[in-house]
């Protein structure tokens, strides 16, 4: 890999030369083209000056700044922004060490490895490494990269240092507009039926993981070039529509889950009571059957007393059948 950027690393009196290299790799992502629907031919941007309306080279193209509140642009030439006083233009001066648990993730960026960029960083550069790792925490300082000042976050990774871009607090919206008007409450079986829900996932699996929306494009792709129908492996078909009853959403969503996993309903009717977040199908039946046999039960009774009823009413009626009979004689 090629090095995008190079710069010190600033920890106190200690300094460490390192080089950048993207962490990332967003070629292999899914892009798009734009092409004329009428003949298929590409659409491309030309970078057309506003004033003459005529198109220019790249070597006539520069940098220009538009203040707030205002149409004009100031021209800015490399002069310029090198004369910036920005002590981070070649230098990433750690200012914190903070939990890696206080960063927004909202906040992270674009992702950079962090090499040494001479044999005599080796020894600083493991340091920072070790002592960041042992006392869990994170770097938190300021660079300069591609024109522009950025908060960053210098953490470790395995054996190595990885730099995490940082947007500015200012940059991140606030949440007004998007939660709810109303507040909403949950009951606490619903929550923890939600748990219970959560328990039931499993890890992550490789197929989990897999850019299968790519692969379905390709497929499209090359299909059109065969003059083919595209061929797609069949798969579950997802739920879709609004939710009435979440309970049963919940419950629902639990065997499905325990299923996928090739649990039957008795593993799962022992796992939902043993967290005692499962008020599911199961249990139901099960407490039916109960009630139904106690009712047998009782109809057992019933009718044996009324048998007993029926016996000791016949044996009085033929007690006062014989003694009536003894008096007329």
């Amino acid at each position: 890999m090629r090095p995008t950027a190079k710069f010190s690393i600033s920890f106190g009196l200690v300094t460490i030369p390192v080089a950048a290299y993207n962490a990332t790799d967003s070629s292999t992502s899914v892009s798009f083209v734009r092409i004329h629907t009428a003949d298929g031919g590409r659409v491309r941007n030309q970078p057309v000056c506003s004033l003459e309306g005529i198109e220019i080279t790249p070597d006539e193209i520069g940098r220009g700044y538009k203040p707030d509140g205002g149409d004009t642009v100031v021209p800015l030439s490399d002069d310029d922004l090198d004369a910036l006083p920005l002590p981070t233009a070649k230098t990433l001066t750690i200012l914190a060490f903070v939990a890696g648990g206080d960063i927004d993730p909202l906040q992270m960026g674009k992702g950079y490895y962090l090499g040494i960029d001479s044999p005599a960083a080796a020894k600083p550069y493991v340091l920072l490494r070790e002592a960041m790792e042992r006392h869990q925490r994170v770097g938190l300082g300021k660079i300069a990269l591609h024109g522009r000042e950025t908060l960053a976050m210098i953490r470790p990774v395995e054996d190595a240092l990885v730099m995490q871009v940082l947007l500015w607090p200012h940059q991140i919206r606030s949440l007004d507009g998007v939660l709810p008007e109303r507040q909403t409450e949950v009951a606490p079986a619903e929550v923890a039926a939600a748990e219970t829900l959560m328990d039931s996932f499993g890890e992550l699996s490789e197929d989990d993981v897999h850019d299968h929306y790519r692969e379905a494009l390709e497929e499209i792709v090359a299909a059109k070039l065969a003059h083919r129908e595209p061929e797609f492996p069949a798969g579950e078909e997802q739920p879709t529509g609004q939710v009435m009853d979440l309970m049963a959403a919940l419950q629902d969503s639990v065997r499905a889950a325990r299923k996928s996993r090739g649990e039957d309903e008795d593993e799962a009717a022992g796992g939902s009571s043993g967290g005692g977040a499962g008020p599911g199908r199961t249990t139901k039946k099960s407490t039916a059957k109960k009630t139904a046999a106690k009712k047998a039960a009782g109809k057992k009774v019933a009718a044996k007393k009324s048998a007993a009823t029926k016996t000791a009413a016949k044996k009085a009626t033929a007690k006062k059948a014989s003694g009536g009979g003894r008096r007329a004689g």
